[in-house]
């Protein structure tokens, strides 16, 4: 079989950083009519580019077809509620944004974001694919508009008038299957004094705390600022800042600008990112080699601790509904056997079963009732807004559990 090739420098994918087989679509529940039919499994393999070191997956289906309807709401995490907050604060007080000002994200969800935009009186406007997440947004009084974003879309809106003092892209750069196409496109939409920002999950971190849950199909890409610097550069941008977040298990917030622009000082953040990526081995292909070994001990510890909990006549249960979970328990092999059910905030997400693993899925009040031993914490990066949350289960002598980078116990936080 034939290799594919870099979705941004187009060399042979050579390379492997884990192959965790075949498995659904992270975010295809299904609905209790399809139980009796078998869930669709893909190849999942993260390879690594010799040549620009972006570490990425194939496209297995449209991106049409995962992103069109969806099911993940920002609105339902507190936490990610309280960071869109205070980055709205920080960038309209950098920046100087004010009523003249517009500011444009590119996959704006269900509005969590712009809202804090929309109350400080700041022109603003949602780019966002997903027609029902859109809808959402709308309702609440966010102008969005659906659209997968790129060149065209970017010259769309500029005919418009509707050019960017500030691009907002977080959590989306994963997300894109045309890579080069979305990066250009922040190009022309930003004005010459426009700022684009870019948060996603870090790749340093990923690796180093065998993150591999955070790997699923529509995530298409993984990214290191090494590699990221290549890829602006390449596109006309440049990356001025950026601020390290302890956000999605470690992430990075990236500055960027258009060469063309405005002239901005770079930060020596940027090189103290680039110097730890290069301590790390991130530079070359070396950096990347014993993930898959570390993922196949982190199955082997959880798969070993759920039987033993099982052979104990112990009852478990898991909390989040997320898609790394869904990574998690479908590698792992695990299923209601030995998970009973998984509880979740998001209503779209009750009444329905996880792919692959088939846990049912109920709303958090389930815990209440059945009073479970353990609750594994499926979204280990809200581990403790979930322990301060649902920290009742101290009540009957539960515990929490964690399981990447290893199976952890943890109390409940009061």
């Amino acid at each position: 079989m034939t290799a594919p090739f870099c979705r941004f420098c187009n060399a042979e994918l050579t390379h492997t950083l884990v192959d965790l087989g075949k498995t659904p679509l992270a975010n295809s529940y299904v609905s209790e009519a399809d139980l009796a039919a078998p869930d669709s499994s893909y190849p999942l393999h993260a390879r690594i580019c010799p040549d620009c070191l972006l570490v990425q997956v194939e496209s297995v289906v449209p991106a049409e077809a995962i992103f069109s309807d969806y099911a993940y709401f920002s609105s339902y995490s507190a936490g990610w509620l309280a960071h869109a907050k205070a980055y709205s604060k920080a960038m309209i007080e950098r920046f100087g944004l004010n009523k003249n000002s517009h500011v444009v994200e590119l996959a704006s969800n269900d509005g969590y974001l712009l809202k804090n935009f929309v109350e400080a009186g700041i022109p603003c406007l949602g780019i966002e694919p997903a027609a029902n997440v859109a809808e959402v947004a709308i309702n609440a009084g966010v102008p969005t508009e659906v659209a997968f974003f790129g060149v065209k879309t970017a010259k769309d809106l500029v005919s418009r008038g509707k050019a960017a003092d500030l691009v907002a892209a977080n959590n989306v750069l994963a997300h894109v299957p045309d890579l080069n196409d979305f990066v250009k496109g922040i190009c022309l939409l930003l004005k010459p004094s426009g700022v684009a920002t870019i948060e996603f999950p870090h790749l340093l971190k990923l690796i180093q705390e065998v993150q591999f849950d955070t790997i699923y199909h529509e995530h298409y890409c993984y990214f290191s600022l090494v590699t990221l610097t290549k890829v602006f550069d390449a596109h006309g941008l440049y990356v001025f800042d950026v601020e390290q977040l302890p956000t999605h298990g470690g992430s990075l917030r990236l500055f960027v600008a258009r060469k063309d622009g405005e002239a901005r000082e770079i930060s020596s953040n940027v090189s103290d990112v680039l110097l730890l990526e290069e301590q790390a081995k991130l530079h070359k292909l070396e950096g990347y080699e014993g993930f898959a070994g570390k993922v196949k001990l982190l199955c082997a510890g959880l798969k070993r601790f759920l039987g033993y909990q099982r052979e104990a006549g112990r009852h478990v249960v898991a909390y989040g509904a997320a898609a790394k979970g869904n990574t998690l328990l479908n590698v792992c092999g695990i299923t209601a056997k030995d998970i009973a059910y998984v509880v979740d905030k998001n209503p779209h997400k009750q009444g329905h079963y996880l792919p692959g693993s088939r846990l049912p899925v109920y709303g958090p009040e389930k815990i209440m009732e059945t009073k479970p031993h353990y609750v594994v914490i499926l979204p280990w990066n809200i581990a403790d807004e979930v322990r301060k949350q649902m920290n009742g289960i101290g009540e009957w002598g539960g515990r929490f559990v964690v399981a990447v980078p290893e199976v952890q116990l943890l109390d409940p936080l009061s």
